[in-house]
């Protein structure tokens, strides 16, 4: 039995070398079929989206002729032009949005001098068997609630107007801002904002989600983390104190938001968050927690907070 000679030759081929075609002829024809691979191959590899649903980076980002269309007519409550607030997706669990330059710095300096001389001790609010002794260390920053309806500058307004536009959440629903100071070694151990029934009885609202408003550069440390980010650190004994998981650093003007409930009403577990000790510097936050329901509440003329749902801490 004779051994194979191998593949035998396409029969343009060997037309080609029996006509014995020179070399520019031989040249264009391996031009063509180069093309045409070419051309193959992209139609092929063309991108599209993957298993986990996510879309190229150039099919979400709007090109200039998107951008110039004209707005559409907006209905009585809606607005007549359109906006555009740049956001980094930082993680789906839980569901965290961050917002670069949300503000200016003459806005956060604005709100850092309206707080200055209303600071007192931040509290907690208390579960059963609690007091203010056995939970001391848990929340060691200083703050004040400050409301828009009682800033003359307008600035509160402004902030409150486009995280509503960012929420789609309207601004009614949210409560007074929480405005912090942190100093150095000061930290919130994690815990969540949304109040568990079982723990804190009857809610007659709940709180869907936070929106932090970094105030002021940190040196080093004064990140907000989130230990239980994507499910990790849930089994292994966290002890609610260490700074681990996805952590956020401040910037001055910049915007936090994550969701503390599910679409369901329930709480997300991996909404669990807190704030790491300030290493250098002073860190200043101003925090808007934002409720299923409008609020209409008063914050208490002695403390400026509300007396019945003061940020909750660890629910173990």
């Amino acid at each position: 039995m004779k051994g194979s000679r191998g593949p035998r030759s396409p029969l343009w081929l060997a037309r080609l070398s029996r006509e014995k075609l020179g070399l520019p002829a031989a040249l264009l024809f391996c031009a063509l079929f180069f093309l045409a691979g070419l051309f193959g191959s992209l139609l092929i590899f063309s991108p599209s989206p993957s298993q986990d649903g996510r879309v190229p980076r150039l099919l979400l980002e709007l090109d200039d002729a998107d951008a110039e269309r004209p707005a559409m007519n907006n209905g009585k409550t809606g607005e007549p032009t359109t906006t555009l607030i740049p956001f980094q997706v930082l993680s789906w669990k839980p569901r965290a949005l961050y917002f670069p330059k949300f503000a200016t710095a003459e806005q956060c300096q604005t709100i850092v001098k309206k707080a200055k001389s209303r600071l007192r001790p931040s509290t907690l609010a208390l579960r059963k068997g609690e007091n203010a002794e056995n939970t001391k260390g848990i929340r060691t920053s200083s703050g004040t609630f400050l409301s828009s309806s009682e800033d003359s500058s307008g600035v509160l307004r402004q902030i409150e107007e486009k995280i509503a536009r960012a929420t789609m959440i309207p601004r009614e629903h949210g409560e007074a801002f929480n405005v912090l100071r942190y100093e150095i070694g000061q930290r919130y151990a994690s815990h969540y904002d949304a109040f568990n029934p079982a723990e804190y009885g009857p809610q007659k609202s709940q709180r869907v989600a936070s929106f932090l408003l970094y105030l002021t550069d940190v040196e080093e440390g004064g990140e907000t983390m989130f230990p239980y980010e994507d499910g990790s650190n849930m089994d292994i004994g966290y002890d609610y104190e260490k700074c681990i998981g996805l952590k956020v650093k401040p910037r001055q003007g910049d915007g936090l938001l994550f969701y503390s409930l599910f679409l369901n009403g329930t709480i997300d577990a991996t909404s669990l968050h807190g704030s790491c000790p300030v290493v250098k510097g002073e860190k200043w936050v101003a925090t808007k927690w934002i409720r299923d329901q409008i609020d209409n509440r008063q914050p208490s003329c002695h403390t400026g907070e509300y007396m019945y749902d003061l940020p909750p801490h660890v629910i173990k």
